[in-house]
């Protein structure tokens, strides 16, 4: 029986020192994605950025935030209701899902409280130097007071339904991230002695969150608009005594829960799942720290909330709210200078985009590049008597799109194919009502397929040329189709019609549309059919150059780098002696510069003014260099969960211009990049040389500055703990 008990023990032992040595080599991915959003929020405190950018930074934080908890934390308080965390393996760090939950709820109220600092400590005080001022109902003059009232018996008093919580009215049903107001009441008429009764008033959200003031000294005075609420609870409750006041918001679960067998199709499994979306179960609640704890409590239990998924604000709730502050105030000099993108020109003898693309590719690089020319494109497609048909893909696009446009005009009188993803997260609602237009206007509307999020960017155009002959015509981006988010996301755009990618491209829409899969999509990547084994065989030929002495690096640009078994390929391809630089934005479960597994790799994150989108992936191959772009991260989501596609850039003047031009930049920045080290934490990248900042220099080319690059500091040392 000793024996047995010593080797059980012995067994649990290795079993601890495996996942220990696993979790040396892998970083977690809510670990990681929470010092990204720390890097954004660095960007708030930082003070050479102009004071209404710092003020969006902070505003972006509240919002990923937002995200990540609805998403995220969400997740791992369904899988320990399901039952999850006792029956489920421990994590890469050996960790049960609750023992996860709890350090990351620990690290999220540091968070929280650091944007709060920096919102009281620095950003206020700025603003206010400023004349910027976001006022409390205390502070109102009463020029101002009568301001603030006029708007709200206008605007605000008519949309307000107070509710008093008793037997005849239950608690009113709080939607997903609804600002409301609870108060703790007593009713006058029954005296002290009566208990005291807890009132909720949700805050319009068809107004905006900041009321302007005109201020007779010029400055820029606004009131949130769930104080200007607070100040006039006395009038919606009459007849009884206000005990305590207090802003108050919960978030939801926001997964979408879907059972193929149980759905009509996809766009109604959707549209029902949103629906439920906002009554999902309460994941956190945010209450502003003056409120007294009677309410806190009462408002916990209601929502059935444990008490570390209670957070103290000690500021306005829901700070992502202050973007309206960038909009509001018209200081042109507290925002980034303007900035125009370079316009596409065709060359000198071309007569239209498809003249031009029959005589070479056109590759842009988003923002820096007008986004229009993609727009055109499309638009040309629609209105060109001589192209036959369309297809194209839609991930998220925005109101009143160019392209949109263009789609339902074209369904008029051209076979138009267009599949739309349904479950692009919190974009479902718009994509539902632009399914059901493009419907009504002719085109064929297609889902993709079912458990497959279609996340690539294609667009397809037939066309009967002026010599008769039939050809395609293509674009393959990084980016949605979207021209909202294409002026401040990074993202390339290839137009090509050489046969070798266009067929391509016809086949991963008859996969899209019919589920017909073919033996190659060669020069393409596509998941979730080549992409995964096909980049980790590019990891693994740089290797095996290396190996035979001849040249091999990678460099690979992306949003996030998760894919355990890509990582695994990365760390055998260093140890094969393989130089590899990595520009990855958000989470990074790699480990870079441990010693015998990691030494020969470096991980860079730039975070700036605009969102580093683009996908760009180098390879040495032994002297003979390959480029390829595409629509995936090296995230398991967009190797197996998505159909992505990941495309070459050969012709010449392209290939050098991403290497020698993009990636170059991105590897010399040293104002704006981010060193990840070995354990886990990033610092700021070495100021050699003079400062240097990727975008600055490419909106530079985008206005014909002839600066060049300066060479990056070769292989950086990682900082080791």
């Amino acid at each position: 029986m000793t024996s047995t008990k010593r080797t059980a023990g012995s067994s649990a032992s290795a079993k601890k020192a495996a996942a220990k040595v696993v979790e040396n080599l892998f970083f977690s991915r809510d670990e990681s994605w929470m010092r990204f959003n720390q890097r954004v929020l660095e960007e708030a405190q930082d003070e050479t950025n102009p004071l209404l950018e710092r003020v969006k930074f902070l505003a972006i934080t509240a919002s990923n935030l937002d995200e990540f908890v609805e998403i995220r934390v969400a997740g791992f308080l369904q899988r320990i209701e399901d039952g999850y965390n006792l029956a489920q393996p421990p994590d890469e760090g050996g960790l049960t899902p609750q023992e996860r939950l709890d350090g990351l709820m620990e690290r999220i109220h540091l968070f929280v409280m650091a944007q709060y600092q920096c919102w009281n400590e620095q950003l206020l005080p700025a603003m206010q130097a400023a004349k910027i001022r976001v006022l409390r109902w205390s502070q109102l003059n009463d020029a101002a007071r009568k301001q603030a009232l006029d708007f709200y018996d206008n605007e605000v008093d008519p949309l307000l339904t107070p509710v008093t919580i008793d037997p005849s009215h239950p608690f009113p049903r709080v939607l997903n991230k609804a600002l409301c107001i609870g108060l703790l009441l007593r009713h006058k008429r029954r005296g002290l002695k009566a208990a005291t009764a807890l009132g909720v008033v949700t805050v319009p959200r068809a107004l905006p969150r900041l009321v302007p003031l005109k201020s007779a000294d010029g400055s820029c005075d606004f009131i949130l608009l769930h104080e200007l609420v607070e100040s006039q609870v006395e009038r919606m409750f009459r007849g009884y005594e206000v005990l305590s006041r207090s802003a108050f918001r919960v978030t939801r679960n926001s997964n979408l829960y879907m059972q193929e067998e149980e759905s009509r199709s996809v766009l109604e499994s959707v549209r029902a799942e949103l629906h439920n979306r906002r009554k999902g179960d309460a994941v956190r609640m945010e209450i502003e720290s003056s409120a007294v704890e009677e309410m806190v409590e009462r408002l916990r239990i209601n929502f059935e909330l444990e008490p570390e998924q209670v957070f103290r604000t000690d500021g306005p709730v829901n700070l992502s709210r202050l973007m309206n502050l960038y909009s509001e105030v018209k200081q042109p000099q507290l925002k980034y200078p303007a900035f125009a993108a370079k316009e596409f020109k065709l060359s000198a003898k071309s007569t239209d985009i498809f003249d031009e693309l029959r005589k070479r590719d056109v590759m842009l690089h988003h923002p820096f590049d007008s986004y229009k020319t993609v727009e055109e494109f499309i638009e040309a497609g629609a209105q060109d008597p001589s192209v036959i048909s369309m297809k194209q893909t839609l991930y998220r696009t925005s109101k009143d799109s160019p392209i949109f446009t263009a789609l339902t005009d074209a369904g008029q009188s051209k076979e138009v194919t267009v599949v739309v993803e349904l479950m692009a997260r919190f974009d479902e609602d718009s994509n539902i009502r632009w399914a059901r237009e493009l419907e009504d206007a002719g085109v064929g509307v297609f889902h993709g397929i079912f458990g497959l999020k279609t996340h690539c960017k294609l667009s397809l155009l037939v066309r009967r040329d002026p010599d008769g002959v039939v050809r395609r015509y293509a674009h393959l981006g990084t980016g949605n189709y979207n021209p909202v988010t294409a002026r401040f996301y990074t993202d390339i755009s290839l137009l090509t019609s050489k046969p070798e990618l266009t067929g391509e491209v016809q086949k991963v829409f008859n996969y899209l549309t019919a589920e017909t899969e073919s033996e190659s999509y060669k020069p393409l990547l596509v998941a979730p059919l080549t992409l995964a084994d096909g980049l980790v065989a590019l990891v693994e030929r740089e290797a095996a150059h290396a190996k035979a002495g001849r040249p091999a690096s990678i460099i690979a640009k992306m949003n996030g780098l998760l894919d355990r078994r890509t990582v695994e390929a990365l760390y055998a391809a260093s140890n094969a002696g393989v130089e590899i630089d990595l520009i990855v934005r958000g989470m990074c479960s790699l480990r870079p510069g441990l010693k015998g597994v990691s030494e020969r790799i470096r991980v860079r994150s730039i975070v700036g003014r605009f969102l580093e989108h683009s996908r760009i992936f180098c390879f040495a191959n032994g002297g003979k260099e390959e480029v390829y772009c595409g629509s995936a991260d090296w995230m398991p989501r967009n190797l197996i969960e998505r159909c992505e596609v990941v495309f070459p850039v050969a012709q010449p003047d392209l290939h050098k211009r991403l290497r020698e031009e993009i990636l170059a930049a991105y590897l010399a920045d040293n104002t704006k990049a981010r060193l990840l080290r070995s354990d886990g934490e990033y610092e700021r990248a070495p100021k050699t040389g003079a400062p240097f900042s990727a975008q600055n220099y490419l909106m530079g080319v985008a206005d014909g500055a002839d600066e060049k690059v300066p060479e990056a500091a070769k292989h950086e040392k990682i900082t080791t703990h």
